[in-house]
């Protein structure tokens, strides 16, 4: 009896042992270390909203989110924080330049002062990393994670080298000179559909994906919008799952043992994803093994095909990393082009007189005759134009960095366990870096160049990141967009239809809630009105 009274007991306080421990984990990571972080940044300054067991600030932001994003801007104006990101705008105003925030138990300190940012991001990677190691165990389970996987945008160290020199060589240079013809055979396969709707109603932002899923099947992966159309709808249900669950807070333990219905359905997506990129894989290599082709080709499914098939190579491409690298540009290839290019005709569809100049140096560099790689360096206004679009609406709203061990930013001393966020859309509108008309349109900021549209030149424009890190598709996606620009208006006047209903909100990535609607009317039929009137 003694025994199994002793063992009863052994047991029960074993189990309270255990109990114990539990709690004091979960107290120091939801209670004792946010608090902490939070003090150590107030005693140098750094405000921001307070920290709330669990949740954060997740509540207060969902809140203000919705309350933004419920009805579209009452007018057609550019300054667009207060409505993609009212609690950035309301914290800035209320805790200055820089403050902290919280997203569940993660501190996020947000910067907006340029030499800040620029000393963070041309930094060590040890010091501000893509993700901690605590992070990557942390967030295992969050979905936005799972669309680009451990592809370019996440990797760190050699891994994310040799991904890097991949994406290089494919999408620049000779390479990337090698893809306008892919490009131009899809802008005239949007066009044409466009025909049948001349002198009505276009719905731009969907012509947009269309062209851009093309464009990135052909130029990337050699095939065709439909062949990779399921990759495109999974990864694109993955961005919603992803926007529906960026503020809610996991629960301590419960987390652990119960999977959400929106979890559940994203491991669904991302195996379906990946069973569909191994299909366009396989399919590639028997070409090659049939004969029907001598080598896995130099576009960049062919280069990473080469790569994961190289033997020989110390650290070759797993299966995973060969298709987390196809979604990273499945997906960011497509979305990102598709809004620059969006944003773009709207604002040449607002503002005719920068459109006509557009296409009067369009005529002059390219005539009649489709674009070149040779004219693209010479479309300077056109330049102007798209960079003018990227301050006004960059693709990517936020660039985020974190912190592994305590480092020094300027005179702020970071501690571990610290996201850093450059709120890009906030800089981009900032009146003390663009002036009083921060909010219009003016293409001529760049006219000079980007180095001298601002004193902050180097950090007061980021579209496409900064420093080492910097997209390496941004030389692919500003040529599509001239591309696309070019033939657009060598055959059309657009302008905005009344219909249009002004709604930017992000989805990952910047983009029209209720889409844009434009009439267009041919260059011909212009030029035969203008004579009519003048008679």
């Amino acid at each position: 009896m003694n025994t199994m009274a002793n063992l009863s007991a052994l047991l029960a306080g074993s189990i309270c042992l255990c109990l114990v421990i539990a709690l004091i984990k979960v107290l120091n990571e939801y209670w004792w270390t946010p608090l902490r972080i939070q003090h150590l940044m107030s005693l140098q300054g750094i405000k921001g909203s307070s920290y709330k067991f669990i949740q954060g600030n997740n509540k207060e932001t969902i809140k203000m989110k919705q309350e933004a994003l419920s009805k579209p801007m009452a007018t057609l104006s550019h300054d667009i924080l207060p409505r993609v990101h009212p609690q950035i705008h309301s914290r800035i105003k209320l805790y200055g330049k820089n403050y902290l925030s919280w997203v569940g138990t993660r501190a996020q300190l947000f910067i907006t002062e340029p030499d800040l940012i620029k000393e963070m991001l041309k930094s060590n990677e040890r010091d501000f990393s893509k993700r901690t190691s605590r992070e990557r165990k942390k967030n295992e389970d969050e979905i936005g994670r799972k669309i680009v996987g451990n592809g370019l945008v996440a990797s760190q160290g050699q891994k994310w080298a040799r991904q890097r020199k991949l994406a290089n060589h494919a999408f620049h240079g000779d390479s990337l000179k090698s893809m306008t013809p892919a490009m131009i055979a899809s802008v005239e396969m949007m066009l044409e559909r466009w025909k049948q709707h001349e002198g009505k109603e276009i719905e731009v932002f969907k012509e947009f994906r269309l062209l851009t899923s093309e464009v990135i099947s052909r130029a990337a992966f050699g095939s065709s919008y439909l062949n990779g159309k399921k990759i495109f709808d999974m990864l694109m249900r993955l961005s919603v799952l992803t926007n529906r669950n960026m503020f809610k807070a996991r629960f301590p333990v419960i987390s652990k043992f119960w999977r959400t219905a929106d979890l559940i359905e994203s491991d669904k997506l991302v195996k379906g994803i990946h069973n569909s990129v191994m299909e366009v894989v396989k399919k590639r290599e028997e070409k090659v093994a049939s004969g029907e082709a001598n080598s896995f080709g130099t576009d960049f499914l062919g280069l990473l095909l080469n790569a994961y098939h190289d033997a020989g190579q110390k650290n070759r491409l797993s299966e995973q990393d060969l298709v987390d690298e196809c979604k990273t540009f499945y997906f960011a290839g497509q979305e990102t082009t598709n809004s620059i290019l969006a944003w773009t005709v709207l604002l040449l569809a607002t503002h005719p007189d920068w459109q006509e100049k557009a296409r009067t140096e369009v005529i002059e560099v390219f005539g009649n005759q489709n674009p070149h790689s040779e004219g693209m360096g010479r479309l300077k206004i056109m330049t102007m134009i798209i960079n003018e679009t990227l301050r006004l609406y960059p693709p990517v709203n936020n660039l985020a960095r974190s912190v592994e061990h305590e480092v020094q930013l300027g005179k702020l001393i970071l501690p571990a366990d610290l996201q850093v966020i450059v709120p890009i859309l906030a800089l981009h509108h900032d009146p003390q870096l663009w002036g009083d008309d921060v909010n219009l349109f003016k293409p001529e900021r760049f006219a000079e160049g980007i180095a001298n549209a601002t004193k902050h030149n180097a950090a007061a424009f980021m579209p496409f990141g900064l420093g080492p890190r910097s997209c390496v598709g941004m030389s692919f996606a500003v040529t599509e967009t001239k591309t696309a620009l070019s033939m657009i208006l060598q055959r059309y006047t657009i302008s905005l239809s009344p219909t249009y209903c002004h709604a930017p909100f992000t989805l990952v990535f910047l983009q029209p809630q209720h889409g844009i609607q434009i009439s267009s009317e041919t260059t011909s039929q212009l030029q035969d009105n203008r004579r009519f009137g003048q008679r």
